[in-house]
């Protein structure tokens, strides 16, 4: 194994395929909160909260949007980039806006995802993606 370890200098295929398992698990979990949101999408939207002044129904749409869309659209690494700022902002409500006065415990979950976002930001979806495939 150590031989392994130290012969293995492949880090693009290696990083690429960190990558791509981080985006399917990043975007599955976050497809977790996202999917009952869409399934309750008209009993919910009225009484969910309004954090920057756009209303229930705008607020709960961009939610839905950014747990759903933008998730499916990380685990595929279809445009990778625009895909973590959506949903990055929305996660960036939820820690630092919706969940300001909770203890951290309750704003962690939210961070962790706003920092997953930040992270695919920068890196891109890797070679084993669709953007990799598709966008050229």
């Amino acid at each position: 194994m150590k031989n392994f370890l130290l012969k293995y200098k492949s880090l693009d295929g290696g990083s690429s395929f960190g990558l791509m398992i981080f985006r399917l698990a990043m975007g599955g979990m976050m497809l977790t909160h996202g999917i009952p949101k869409l399934l309750n999408f008209s009993e919910n939207m009225q009484s969910f909260r309004n954090p920057i002044g756009l209303g229930p129904e705008i607020s709960y749409l961009g939610a839905v949007f950014g747990e759903v869309v933008c998730a499916v659209a990380i685990i595929l690494g279809l445009y990778t980039r625009l895909a973590s700022i959506g949903l990055g902002f929305v996660m960036f409500v939820a820690g630092f806006i919706v969940h300001a006065d909770d203890p951290f415990s309750r704003q962690e979950k939210s961070l962790l995802f706003l920092t997953a976002c930040i992270l695919l930001f920068f890196t891109g979806p890797g070679k084993y993606s669709l953007d990799s495939k598709v966008l050229r």
